[in-house]
């Protein structure tokens, strides 16, 4: 009973997370872990059990997608879909154990990006235009990249745009959403049909995703977003530490 409590608290916390700033599978990843499951089925189980909640907010966000830089929504979608794809089977290829050498540095690299991210795209887009060329193989890699870890690629996916010159944040966070979505969307029917989810396990974490993802994406219209940022990050940060420990202590 602890077990699944614990799930469904993590599960709702990550969609929650994922919903007003991203970053939600710095909770779900670890929870599953620390009962038990392998890092590798834990990531792809974190991914399917976050989706839900996902797809929630994309619901909430549905009238606010937009084009990227000049670039349509179908031809973004597409190439979100093809690196999901990509990055989901990459996935299933690694062994457990490189990937718990892998994982503190990917989740360095979110946290970073969950750190340095949107300043970082704001920033440079005053120094560049839009280079509307750019998008889809930028697009595919944060593809690839979501559907092997996912960490921060929403956080991502707005720095670049921001980068490309695709316009404020706030405007960007609805399309990001739901491109985020169609990459786990992919990504998940991969681990399903290659039988990397552990269901008993999954279960109640869907259920608090989904319940989290919902109330965070109302949430996010009225909670102020330094107070998201702070929090996600002191999250993201004890995740970092603590994994480091784990695969090099």
């Amino acid at each position: 009973m602890f077990d699944l409590l614990l799930l469904f608290v993590a599960g709702f916390l990550a969609g929650s997370m994922n919903a007003l700033a991203g970053g939600g599978s710095f909770v779900s990843l670890p929870a599953l872990i620390s009962v038990g499951v392998p890092s590798v089925i834990a990531n792809a189980t974190s991914t399917f059990a976050l989706f839900p909640g996902g797809l929630a907010s994309s619901w909430v966000y549905r009238e606010g997608v937009r084009d990227v830089c000049g670039v349509g929504v179908k031809p973004i979608a597409v190439a979100t879909i093809t690196g999901g794809v990509t990055g989901s089977i990459l996935l299933l290829l690694t062994p457990t154990t490189t990937f718990d050498v892998m994982l503190p540095w990917l989740l360095l690299i979110a946290t970073s990006m969950l750190i340095l991210g949107p300043k970082l795209g704001i920033r440079l887009q005053r120094a560049k235009r839009s280079q509307t060329a750019l998008v889809l193989p930028i697009q595919l890699l944060l593809g690839i990249y979501g559907g092997y870890f996912g960490g921060a690629v929403g956080l991502m996916m707005l720095a670049a745009w921001s980068l490309l010159g695709g316009g404020d944040i706030k405007s960007l966070n609805p399309t990001r959403m739901v491109m985020v979505t169609a990459a786990n969307a992919v990504a998940v029917i991969v681990f399903v049909l290659a039988g990397a989810i552990a269901w008993q396990q999954c279960l109640p974490m869907i259920a608090g995703a989904f319940a989290g993802g919902w109330s965070g994406a109302h949430l996010g219209r009225r909670l102020p977003a330094p107070i998201v940022r702070a929090i996600t990050v002191v999250v993201a940060l004890l995740t970092t530490v603590i994994f480091f420990a784990r695969a090099y202590l």
